[in-house]
């Protein structure tokens, strides 16, 4: 099976080594020293628990064209990267390949299945001018809704810190070969792997702790435990995780957990660092809109009040600008 990996960081690089070891014709889309690195060491795979080192040689490039078609393109990078994936995206489709989002926050096509909007609403915070929507169509689409921890350690090198869990399912419940195949390639490679046909509910669920724990790890410099620890700061999650329940019952995508519920789930992954964290301490962009202001737009089309979700967007997006990780 040919599979290209767009977006080599922690979760990307984890997705194409244990898919290469098992046999797969893997290649990776990727920049920088990570590309660098990878295409020099191959990518290493540190297991925390059990301190084994996997290093595995996909097939690297910057330029998708040097790939070309692939069976799937799993796109794994955040959010405000998507247009550029949109943009170089095409070498990569062959009639068959479909596209898998990895990723977190409210996917472009969210709506496209669902009753709400009548498969026509398309969010502007998350897909201006629709060319997310033509560059990757959501017939093509798989989504996977992603329940681990990693990190990158150094270019080329990351570290599997708990978790092999992945929810897949496509858009509106109607799950084909396409989920299946992907579903069997993924467990051969290690990976815990779940089929939902209600993919749009799963994603929500993990919004509930990437809206509440990645901005307010961000603007506190705290890994996840310390966040669940402090009653002040878990009652504030939990005020903006009831928020989002309420905003998706709005337009029909019930995530039907408690907040306390989803606190253990992150309880569960142990001491991590958010991806958001992460990026704020490497100076990168942070993943505001995709997970807040797409968020945001969807409670004012339903009409649902959402004062704690806007205080943590304003907050966020005033810290990542004073150190040039945000631009309106």
């Amino acid at each position: 099976m040919r599979i290209c990996i767009y977006g080599a960081g922690a979760v990307g690089g984890l997705m194409a080594a244990w898919l290469a070891e098992a046999g797969n014709e893997v290649g990776v889309v990727a920049r920088g020293a990570q590309l660098e690195a990878i295409r020099q060491h191959g990518l290493r795979i540190r297991g925390r628990e059990s301190g084994a080192t996997l290093t595995a040689r996909p097939r690297a490039a910057s330029d998708p064209a040097e790939l070309g078609a692939q069976d799937y393109v799993i796109v794994t990078v955040k959010g405000h990267s998507l247009p550029e994936v949109a943009a170089s995206i095409a070498p990569l489709l062959g009639p068959q390949t479909s596209i898998v989002t990895a990723m977190n926050g409210v996917p472009w096509w969210f709506f496209d299945r669902l009753p709400y909007g009548g498969g026509k609403l398309r969010l502007e915070s998350l897909d201006p001018g629709g060319a997310l929507a033509r560059a990757m169509p959501t017939e093509r689409i798989v989504g996977c809704v992603i329940h681990l921890a990693a990190s990158t350690i150094a270019p080329g090198t990351i570290s599997h810190n708990q978790g092999r869990r992945l929810i897949l399912g496509e858009p509106g419940g109607r799950n084909t070969a396409r989920t299946q195949r992907l579903a069997e390639a993924l467990g051969r490679a290690g990976f815990e792997v779940l089929r939902s046909d209600a993919i749009e509910k799963e994603f929500w669920v993990k919004l509930l702790g990437n809206v509440s724990f990645n901005p307010v790890s961000a603007l506190t410099s705290s890994t996840s435990d310390r966040l669940i620890a402090d009653p002040l700061v878990k009652g504030y999650m939990v005020a903006v995780m009831r928020e989002v329940l309420e905003i998706g019952r709005a337009v029909g995508v019930d995530a039907d957990i408690d907040p306390e519920a989803r606190i253990d789930m992150a309880r569960a992954l142990g001491r991590f660092k958010t991806s958001m964290l992460q990026d704020m301490e490497a100076g990168k962009p942070l993943e505001i809109d995709g997970l807040l202001a797409g968020t945001l737009e969807i409670a004012r089309d339903a009409g649902v009040a959402a004062p704690y979700t806007e205080s943590l967007l304003g907050l966020i997006r005033l810290r990542a600008e004073s150190s040039g990780q945000y631009r309106r």
